[in-house]
């Protein structure tokens, strides 16, 4: 028969991955074993130098005292052989278990007989490596189920881990009879091969083991990430990148000998078709103030802009209830015209770039058609007091609580809904704020409206909330109860997949401990250690229905029985299981303890070493199997669509796309857990809810977006800097309506 070892691309490509994998976790067991190669010989040296263990043969002293002199004296060339041995010895036993090796065909099979010799030293490594094997049952059990994960199989016995002891060990003896010439001195090696002297395996088996877990639980616990946390984080940077554009622009840096800077200007804003004036509140055809007067053209000598404004001041009327007509689009002030009717080169650097960027801004909120057409007019009378309050401080353009830049953002976002009529209270307020800044013209003018505007914003937000309360109350209650349940369903799951626990318990924890283990995440906020004592309890019952090998470890058990099924009743008391079947469950689980109690005692040490193994492998595939899950939630974080929703606040605008058409809402509340989110429609719209899983889904199909979680300001300064608008001539300003 032709064996066919032909591999497609993919099986190649993941063999040599695998490869990579044990080649690089040969290099970490070396490495580690290599720094402790040093401190060893020189325990080892002072064993052999003691005489109060030589003995009385004195050939044998001599003997000891020629390699204990050897070794102190040659230190750095044993540690070269032992080193060098160590790595060969791991990279022959990896290559047993490397993907190309078991891809190869199958060797004829030949009879053959091992010598004494081998078979001797086998038993005689056995031993020596049984006090280590006993040691680190646990974390060779890990690794072991690990490298098993990386090579596709279940698990990696003990007796083929590459990087048991008896490994290092045995070549530690090679290297010593390579070091010592006295073929005589080649047997002493054999009783230094003990925990004491020999280098620490913890640090190597715990370094590869590190290396084998998943990706996502070496870099992050189960802590998960706080996407807030980033998210806040790169605002910042991206504000900072802004901000820095921002002073270039206005000539805040200068050259080391004091010279100022070759700042340039922003270009002029288009004209005509370019710069397209509509409809929207600010944007006439015309730019006359009150009364039909057209701007007086200052002289080329022309005073700072500020004072211009001051001597404009009053011109433009008052918003709100009018006694008379209604004051229409021309009669509003229109920033880039202001700018038109000044002679070219008047204005300084500065009051220009302060000009282009306020005009800029303003236009994106005034042509955005998601902010009703009311809150569009009472932004309109803000140019003037806004550029104002800009060319006096220009902080405005860098710091977000600036209170005129705060006026603008609040005006824009709390303004997109459509006042329910002319007394609404945000809307009302938005008005006083509007006249006030406009009459008194002060900075604290700004600050006023805005405390105003906050308080009255506050107050519907609480209306809102107290009208959606019944709804959060109780999916807050649904959702904590279902994470209870999901978490008490997992912590039994990954027991039951990892641990060989018999019958009647297994089907108690399934049947009645995980209603116990639901509770205690339900009752965890309240009574902070519930879930540890649950666990600690289900942990405790597992470990008391395995076998006892020793008399220490029953003594152990019959100590801890008492507080166990104390504990055990308690909880099932909380749960109100109190049937006959409940006496039955407990009367079999005594037979089981008094069974494991009586049992015969195997004293032998391989007999403990088994059952050491066995236990640490349990332990190691229940251990596993929840990095593993951990990894799959880590990795279910990484979607881009998880990211977005993790991005989601309370308060932020989003836009739904459907059947219906576009929809606009405001995300008026989050679960703790972020499992529901409740959005509440523009126009009073009557609010709904969806689940997480719902609207992760929209955000991959692309149904649902989020819309400018920044103020206008902010963006659009980001806009104007980031995206080189400033130095684009032929580019137009991005309204807010394409924006988003």
């Amino acid at each position: 028969m032709i064996v066919n070892t032909a591999q497609t691309p993919a099986l190649r490509k993941a063999a040599s991955a695998q490869q990579a994998t044990l080649d690089e976790l040969v290099a970490i067991a070396a490495g580690r074993a290599a720094d402790g190669l040093a401190d060893m010989a020189k325990r080892m040296t002072a064993v052999l130098l003691d005489m109060t263990s030589a003995g009385h043969d004195l050939q044998a002293v001599g003997r000891r005292i020629r390699s204990g002199n050897l070794l102190q004296e040659n230190t750095y060339a044993f540690v070269h052989l032992a080193s060098t041995a160590i790595e060969l010895a791991l990279r022959k036993e990896v290559a047993l278990l490397a993907p190309a090796s078991r891809a190869a065909a199958p060797a004829p099979l030949t009879l053959s007989l091992v010598p004494m010799e081998e078979i001797d030293s086998q038993l005689a490594f056995a031993a020596i490596s049984r006090p280590f094997d006993i040691q680190q049952s646990e974390r060779l059990a890990s690794l072991g189920v690990r490298l098993g994960l990386l090579l596709g199989r279940e698990l990696v016995r003990a007796s083929h881990n590459p990087f048991r002891p008896e490994v290092f060990l045995r070549a530690l003896q090679e290297a010593w009879c390579e070091f010592e010439p006295d073929e005589a001195a080649h047997a002493l090696i054999v009783p230094l091969l003990r925990t004491g002297v020999v280098f620490d395996f913890t640090p190597i088996l715990e370094a590869l083991n590190d290396r084998l877990k998943p990706a996502r639980v070496r870099e992050e616990r189960f802590a998960k990430t706080d996407d807030s946390a980033a998210a806040r984080a790169a605002r910042a940077r991206r504000d900072a990148a802004v901000s820095q554009g921002l002073r270039q622009l206005f000539g805040a840096a200068e050259a080391a000998a004091g010279a100022e800077l070759d700042i340039p200007l922003i270009p002029e804003l288009p004209q005509g078709g370019g710069w397209r004036p509509s409809a929207a509140a600010g944007f006439a055809g015309a730019m006359p103030l009150g009364g039909g007067q057209p701007v007086p053209a200052p002289s080329a000598a022309a005073a700072p802009l500020i004072e211009v404004l001051e001597k404009l001041a009053g011109a433009v009327p008052a918003p709100g209830p009018q006694t008379g007509p209604a004051a229409g689009p021309h009669e509003v002030f229109y920033l880039p015209r202001l700018k038109q009717s000044l002679p070219r080169g008047s204005l300084s650097r500065g009051d220009e770039t302060t000009l282009d960027l306020l005009s800029r801004i303003f236009e994106t909120v005034l042509l955005d058609e998601s902010i009703p057409q009311e809150t569009r007019e009472l932004i309109a009378f803000l140019q003037v007091p806004v550029l104002k309050a800009a060319l006096k401080d220009r902080s405005f353009f860098f710091e977000d609580a600036h209170p005129a830049r705060r006026m603008l953002d609040l005006l824009s976002n709390a303004g997109w809904e459509r006042p329910a009529s002319a007394e609404d209270p945000v809307y009302r307020a938005m008005q006083r704020g509007v006249d006030k800044v406009r009459r008194e013209a002060q900075p604290d003018a700004f600050a006023a409206a805005v405390a105003d505007l906050e308080a009255s914003i506050a107050e519907r937000e609480q209306l809102e909330a107290a009208a959606i309360a019944g709804p959060i109350a109780l999916a807050t209650r649904q959702e904590k109860q279902a994470a209870a349940a999901r978490s008490a369903n997992k912590a039994v799951s990954l027991r039951l997949a990892g641990e060989q626990v018999v019958a009647l318990v297994g089907t108690f924890l399934e049947q009645r401990w995980t209603p116990v283990l639901t509770l205690a995440y339900t009752i965890e906020d309240s009574k902070p250690g519930a879930v540890d004592n649950a666990t600690r309890a289900m942990d405790d019952l597992i470990w008391s229905v395995k076998p006892k090998a020793t008399q220490e470890q029953r003594k152990a058990l019959i100590k801890r029985l008492p507080a166990l099924l104390t504990t055990l009743n308690k909880w099932l008391d909380a749960v109100k299981w109190q049937d006959a079947e409940r006496l039955q469950f407990f009367a079999a689980l005594a037979d089981c303890h008094a069974t494991i109690v009586r049992a015969p005692i195997e004293l032998s040490p391989e007999r403990q070493l088994e059952l050491a193994v066995e236990a640490a492998q349990q332990d190691a595939l229940r251990r596993v199997a929840q990095e593993q899950v951990e990894a799959a939630e880590q990795e279910c974080a990484l979607d881009p669509a998880g990211a977005l929703l993790a991005s989601l606040e309370r308060g932020m605008r989003v836009e739904f796309k459907g059947a219906l058409g576009v929809r606009k809402v405001r995300l008026a509340w989050v679960s703790p857990l972020r499992t529901l989110f409740i959005f509440s429609g523009a126009s009073r719209q009557e609010a709904f809810s969806l689940p997480a899983e719902r609207l992760a889904e929209a955000f991959r199909t692309g149904s649902i977006r989020v819309l400018a979680a920044e103020g206008v300001v902010g963006r659009v300064l980001g806009e104007a800097v980031g995206q080189g608008a400033m130095n684009d001539p032929g580019r137009e300003p991005v309204p807010a309506a394409r924006a988003g």
